[in-house]
């Protein structure tokens, strides 16, 4: 017998979808329901390694850890992975398969794989007593509706209620809702079964005539209103569609330990991935992390670094061009602290040679770390466990380029010149005595008198942001008829709201 269902989708990308999937796991979990996430297919390019070697997006792994589970490829059979405005790198069951325009991926692809993620959905639900989906950008994508096998084309085959978020603090949620609903077919709408709002400040008895109004015009009723909240946007699924210029990573409220603070700079490059190694930093007390780009910015920074990224020789030009790459020699230079974690230790080698990511061939790196890169077509997908500065590390690689080191000092995988450090590890900040010790090397050189707090975990911080959004769900949406639509799905007799999808 398969287990219930629900699609979580959204008027708009960024809505919210995957902090409230995440929260309706854990929730269920609390409630001792066996649930699982999933989401058909991500373009994201936030990934993480699964303890069996699939890429998949971080988003997802996140909300398996919301379920108290191992993520696995199943969770998320289809992974996008831009790497320009017209081409992705599609990873398919946790393996890249190839890269491919949107046209050609739209142009029959995409409809091919969907055979694939229903089989991974039956899957999972006959594992697990729910199994909660998410959606992509919005069901209403009139454009992308024949190929859709992540909002109403999963729903429909899999026979999925639906709920539409939406984020009232962007304003016009009413008029999204209603659109939403009436841009679909008649028979995508019978699954549509209702609303939920996110982001509302205020008084909610000012918002509930207009809730009541809603379901009078549509007929479907909002099943939540989730307050405002900071600090709730963990593991984002994409760094593409927002700015990151002069964004401060939210970080601990917690005053200092010691007498300073400690500036982090973590320089914005194109195509940044897994910019969430980051959030490990932000976590500690006394830890400022800002994104930068211009070299003037790294001036008072205590510790720069450089992320990964999908285009290591695209962001190497642009450092270049920006003038942030001379800054980082002068850096080195003077032993000031740098950290490149994958793309951005790549960058700090010596030479690259790329015939496979920008088939560029021959370019100079940085020449501050005795390495030199070849990219390989096969790509590296593992969960590595070593030691560092004393301490255990833990973390993912998830890389094309294989770095030959010609000196310097062994850190992890990658290596060390004075305070210039690289790895290719993500993830390893996360380890709490690891990133304690690093950050004491870091204040040290910078002659910053901070002291990391004893007792941060950020494995527990993680399990406090996943309980407060379990909270939200608990605490501000309808739970009893939460549960009937992921049991008995859509309710029957639902209105049809004209005109539908154009022919």
């Amino acid at each position: 017998m398969s287990g219930g269902g629900l699609l979580v989708a959204g008027t708009t990308s960024d809505a919210g979808k995957s902090v409230v999937t995440a929260g309706i796991c854990r929730w269920l979990v609390r409630q001792g329901v066996k649930v699982a996430p999933f989401k058909a297919q991500n373009m994201s390019l936030n990934s993480f390694v699964t303890r069996e070697g699939a890429e998949i997006g971080r988003a997802q792994a996140m909300q398996a850890q919301a379920c108290r589970i191992e993520p696995t490829a199943l969770m998320n059979p289809v992974l996008l992975k831009p790497g320009s405005d017209r081409t992705s790198q599609v990873v398919l069951m946790g393996k890249p398969v190839g890269e491919m325009s949107a046209r050609g991926y739209h142009g029959g692809r995409q409809e091919a794989l969907l055979g694939t993620v229903l089989d991974c959905l039956a899957e999972l639900r006959g594992t697990y007593d729910a199994v909660i989906c998410e959606g992509a950008g919005s069901p209403a994508e009139i454009n992308l509706r024949r190929t859709d096998i992540v909002n109403m084309g999963i729903a429909r085959n899999a026979g999925l209620p639906v709920l539409v978020v939406g984020d009232i603090d962007r304003g016009g949620v009413f008029a999204s809702f209603f659109g939403t609903v009436a841009l679909l077919s008649p028979e995508d709408q019978a699954f549509v079964a209702g609303f939920l709002v996110n982001k509302f400040r205020g008084d909610v008895s000012l918002l509930e005539p207009g809730l009541e109004m809603l379901h009078g015009l549509t007929g479907r009723r909002t099943y939540g209103v989730l307050p405002f909240r900071h600090g709730l946007g963990i593991d984002e699924e994409d760094g593409l569609r927002i700015s990151l210029r002069g964004t401060v990573r939210e970080s601990n409220t917690a005053p200092p330990v010691g007498e300073d603070v400690l500036r982090v700079a973590v320089c914005a490059i194109p195509l940044m991935s897994n910019f969430t190694d980051v959030d490990a930093l932000a976590a500690e007390p006394g830890v400022v992390v800002r994104f930068v780009d211009r070299p003037e910015e790294l001036a008072d920074a205590d510790l720069v670094v450089i992320p990964g990224t999908r285009g290591t020789v695209k962001a190497l030009e642009w450092l270049r061009e920006r003038g942030l790459a001379e800054a980082l020699v002068r850096r080195a230079a003077e032993h000031r602290p740098t950290l490149g974690i994958c793309g951005g230790f790549q960058i700090l080698g010596e030479h690259i040679e790329d015939e496979v990511e920008s088939r560029q061939g021959a370019v100079e790196g940085l020449g501050v770390l005795p390495l030199r890169v070849r990219f390989a077509r096969e790509k590296t997908l593992t969960r590595p466990v070593g030691e560092a500065l004393g301490e255990p590390v833990e973390g993912y690689e998830i890389h094309h380029g294989v770095a030959q080191l010609t000196g310097g000092e062994t850190f992890l995988d990658g290596c060390r010149v004075g305070q210039t450090w690289g790895t290719h590890w993500h993830g390893s900040l996360e380890s709490d005595g690891f990133r304690r010790a690093f950050l004491r090397e870091v204040a040290a050189a910078a002659g910053r008198r901070f002291v990391p707090a004893p007792d941060t975990s950020f494995a527990a911080l993680r399990e406090e942001q996943l309980d407060r959004l379990g909270d939200l769900i608990e605490q501000h949406a309808d739970t009893d008829a939460l549960w009937r639509l992921i049991e008995s799905g859509a309710p029957q007799g639902l209105p049809f709201i004209p005109p539908g999808a154009p022919a």
